[in-house]
């Protein structure tokens, strides 16, 4: 059964909420491109001295991680692996046991994607419903990224002052200097690679000789570099919710603009076919406009990100002998209307802006999730119901969750930056600036912003990505990979079946993250894969949505 995740989200208005101060502020979570690229040959990282194994000297973990049985350690790796004898950083890594040694079968190392997700709360329940012959068999590893907190975070103090003309037009290369600053030396090498060859040190350190890995979205990457570059110490590998690796890192976020458009009407839809429960409207339409309706009342402006196509039952009974006339008319002239509007509001009405919406912003962030809408279409019942909003407490209660995701931005861009391979378009800087310092739309701002290449703009490449390949693996991978994922959609994440030769299982739907998440098929697929290393499922349905008790 799919757990409902706890403290389930609810739609918190932004009130005294303040917009980011610089463009990173703005884009959490976001995959990043590179504004140029260094002409120079790019320098591979290479491989450590074989040295002793570290004794890994397991404790408590750190409040966030839930788990009763996890313990955690501290590794010291070196923070350049072509200079092992030099300085080093701190690697944290959690450890699940195996719930039933008998039947133990290795270790299943994760990743959480981002590049800048949490590893070491991965694999507690919440969002995910870990199977527990999963949990029975093997050890579950997290290896938390170098440069986020518990592994040496990157310190970056003093990037969110950034001033608007400096953050559109050398923004990555101010972010690099405030991070060099606190943290020197340390920001060209927070690199995929790296972190791989720190998961090649906590193997090591256990005493393994092969690893299991379960990557999901980032850790898709992340998981095939090791593969690629340890193969003989590699396993089982499931990519769950492939990356592209034609996308890195300038590509994926047009990719998603797109995707996560269609897939927010989907969830409207889903709303509106669930009337009898929340009597939002009974058409995709008509609930986008009651939600509209929240976004304005919460910042004074409405969203201009296009309405959902009209259907029969948005039609007025006046015109119904014009029925097809009226919806066609309706389908022409709304998304012009709603981005027309909200210009005029947002210049009309001084610091009126819709980024500034928690509303739209909780709503985005939903979409990729499905057991999460049911949430958010009750945020949207409670929040039209008063004008008092849901969320709980003052915006500085939560200064905390904003900061932590400040951080991991920055460990992220250092990522991104470090390794883009596609070329900066300039003809999407217009957007960028229009969409960031104009009306504020988050669901055209990221593509145009990495696309144009001002996310990384003044901070070039300084390395690549290894050459992927399974050629030297005696277990093919599997790949899961969602029709309607807007975060890492379909076709793009075929390139990375591919490349990976992997047996691909298409899942319907469209949510991010496939394993764990209550679709029985897949999750049985993937227990066989591991026990096996083979399995013939090919397809799965999309995983169920479920209702929260009453």
């Amino acid at each position: 059964m799919h757990r409902t995740p706890p403290n389930p989200p609810t739609i918190r208005r932004a009130g005294g909420v303040r917009r980011g101060s610089s463009l990173v502020a703005a884009a959490v979570l976001a995959f990043g491109s590179s504004a140029a690229l260094a002409p120079a040959a790019f320098a591979q990282e290479a491989p450590a001295v074989d040295a002793p194994a570290q004794a890994l000297n397991w404790g408590a973990c750190p409040e966030r991680v839930t788990t009763p049985s996890a313990v955690c350690a501290t590794l010291k790796v070196p923070m350049d692996y072509a200079d092992p004898g030099g300085e080093k950083i701190d690697i944290s890594v959690v450890k699940q046991p195996a719930a039933d040694p008998s039947a133990r079968k290795g270790v299943v190392f994760g990743n959480s994607g981002g590049p800048s997700g949490d590893v070491l709360s991965f694999f507690d329940d919440g969002i995910f419903s870990w199977p527990q012959e999963l949990r029975n068999e093997f050890d579950l590893i997290g290896v938390q990224p170098r440069g986020l907190p518990d592994s040496t975070p990157v310190d970056c103090s003093g990037a969110e002052l950034m001033d608007p003309v400096t953050s559109a037009t050398s923004g990555g290369g101010a972010l690099r200097a405030a991070c060099e600053q606190h943290t020197p030396g340390y920001t060209e090498h927070i690199t995929t690679e790296n972190t791989a060859r720190d998961w090649e040190e906590v193997r090591k350190a256990l005493g393994e000789d092969q690893i299991d890995i379960l990557g999901l979205s980032y850790g898709t990457t992340l998981g095939s570099v090791y593969a690629s570059l340890f193969p003989a110490q590699t396993d089982k590998v499931v990519l769950d919710s492939g990356v592209s690796p034609n996308h890195v890192w300038n590509g994926l976020l047009n990719a998603q603009d797109p995707a996560f458009k269609a897939r927010t009407n989907d969830m409207f839809e889903w709303i509106a076919q669930n009337d009898d429960t929340y009597h939002l409207g009974n058409t995709a339409l008509k609930v986008y406009q009651r939600w509209s309706d929240l976004v304005v009342e919460e910042v004074g402006v409405n969203p201009s990100v296009a309405p959902p196509p009209a259907q029969v039952g948005d039609v007025p009974p006046a015109f119904t002998a014009l029925a097809q006339q009226y919806i066609d008319g309706t389908n022409l002239v709304n998304p012009a209307r709603a981005q027309l509007d909200n210009l005029v509001g947002t210049l009309t009405n001084p610091g009126a802006n819709q980024m500034n919406s928690a509303v739209l912003n909780q709503t985005r962030a939903a979409v990729p999730q499905s057991a999460v809408w049911p949430y958010i279409a009750q945020g949207i019942v409670e929040g039209l119901g008063d004008g008092a909003g849901t969320g709980e407490g003052a915006p500085g209660d939560h200064e905390a969750d904003a900061a932590a995701a400040l951080q991991a931005t920055y460990m992220q861009r250092m990522v991104l930056c470090n390794e883009n391979q596609v070329p900066a378009n300039p003809l999407s800087y217009p957007e960028f600036l229009w969409t960031t310092f104009v009306t504020g739309d988050i669901y055209d701002m990221y593509g145009a912003t990495y696309d144009s290449g001002a996310a990384c703009a003044g901070f070039p490449a300084t390395t690549k990505l290894p050459a992927l390949s399974a050629d030297a693996l005696k277990t093919k991978p599997l790949q899961l990979q969602g029709l309607r994922d807007p975060q890492t959609p379909y076709q793009p994440g075929m390139e990375l079946a591919a490349q990976m030769d992997a047996h691909v299982i298409t899942v319907g739907g469209g949510d991010h993250g496939q394993f764990a998440k209550g679709n029985e098929t897949v999750d049985n697929a993937v227990l066989e894969y591991l026990r096996t290393g083979h399995t013939d499922v090919t397809e799965a349905p999309a995983p169920p949505i479920p209702m929260p008790e009453a």
